[in-house]
């Protein structure tokens, strides 16, 4: 009887889809919130949007800015216990065979089943290495474009999350008008950001979708009140 092929699919874009989720959630809640506020001060659509546009220019910037630092520093980490791991392979190779045989145990494998796993690895340095970074440290090699990657895409995500809540600025001469519009245009971008994130990272897609509009709702909310409150 012929068999079907099995095929797996996993999810390969994690670090994308983090980045995006990172730049888009922040870039429809904050400029959303900053227009929000501004609606409950002042009457002017021209500058709300002059506010907002130069609040998505520069949070897009920092969160970019960010992004890019935070994967520096990942590699810069990874490099670091890199060399670590080597030099204690070369200099305590009883100490590191004593450390792999501990991690084969923990899943299941006897001291003699272990044996010639170690002298295997015993035998090929960057393999070992490659084990101990991986299986002791729970470290990933980095991409070495990942940096620069995260900047871009942690940008302009924030981008287009900025643009949607300022659209009906952009369209309108009342702020008050402007901000129901806004409301629903950004509630509902949010309501579909997060299914579409519940959906890729295997959480309930309904209610990552309820969390992440419920979260924006209420940062935007805030600020509204604040900003009446003082004025």
């Amino acid at each position: 009887m012929p068999q079907t092929r099995h095929i797996e699919r996993h999810f390969t874009a994690g670090d994308t889809l983090r980045n995006v989720v990172i730049g888009m959630s922040d870039g429809l809640t904050v400029p959303f919130a900053l227009a929000a506020g501004l609606s409950g001060a002042v009457d002017s659509t021209a500058l709300i949007v002059v506010a907002g546009l130069a609040e998505v220019a520069a949070g897009s910037i920092a969160m970019g800015l960010g992004g890019y630092l935070a994967a520096k520093s990942d590699a810069e980490h990874y490099e670091s216990e890199r060399r670590r791991e080597q030099r204690e392979v070369k200099e305590l190779p009883g100490h590191e065979e004593a450390e792999v045989e501990q991690i084969l145990q923990s899943y299941g494998l006897t001291k003699e089943q272990s044996e010639p796993l170690v002298a295997s690895l015993r035998e090929r340095p960057e393999a070992w290495v490659d084990f101990m970074m991986r299986f002791e440290l729970g470290l990933e090699r980095p991409e070495p474009a990942r940096a620069l990657w995260s900047a871009f895409t942690i940008g302009m995500a924030y981008v287009v999350g900025g643009l949607i809540p300022l659209g009906p600025y952009m369209m309108l001469a009342s702020a008050r008008e402007a901000l129901l519009l806004s409301s629903l245009f950004t509630l509902f971008a949010l309501l579909v950001f997060g299914y579409v994130k519940g959906r890729f990272t295997g959480t309930r897609p309904y209610r990552s979708a309820f969390q992440t509009m419920l979260i924006g709702g209420i940062a935007a909310g805030a600020a509204f009140v604040i900003a009446r409150a003082i004025t």
